[in-house]
């Protein structure tokens, strides 16, 4: 009997591990300035959300540099023009820049870098997207983050 009940807690407990979010994605990025996805779901039952950006291509990232920034839609280009005066080492991004709400740091070809945030930031009604900071790379580099 009792190890009837171990054996149901067991797969009870198994399964629910199937059924929890996943809260974290992997962005690939190329030489052809493209991200793998141009739409990232959050579970809202995610209390954080890790995106690993990686960079599949042969460049290095001050000719081909992608990063991962995740705003308010309204928000992206004003971000990327803004940011391009901060140069390569501030990841082309303005230094205190509050309509940021993550971002990873430019890598190149085969580096990654990831970054966590926190799911509450995003509020209800607002629309997000991501993008790529590097000059000119927001007009191909860009999707749309939605919370379900």
């Amino acid at each position: 009997m009792f190890a009837k009940l171990v054996a149901v807690s067991l797969l009870t407990l198994a399964s629910g591990q199937l059924l929890a979010a996943e809260c974290k994605v992997t962005v690939d990025s190329t030489d052809q300035m493209s991200y793998n996805t141009k739409e990232i779901t959050i579970d809202k039952s995610c209390k954080t959300f890790t995106v690993e950006l990686t960079h599949s291509g042969n460049l290095p990232k001050n000719i081909m540099g992608h990063n991962w920034v995740l705003a308010s839609t309204a928000d992206m280009q004003a971000i990327a023009t803004d940011g391009m005066a901060a140069g390569l080492d501030k990841n082309y991004l303005k230094e205190g820049d509050t309509r940021i709400i993550a971002h990873t740091k430019i890598i190149g070809a085969g580096e990654t870098d990831s970054v966590t945030f926190d799911v509450s930031k995003l509020a209800a009604g607002t629309d997000y997207g991501f993008f790529c900071s590097f000059p000119g790379h927001i007009s191909m580099m860009k999707g749309t983050v939605v919370v379900k």
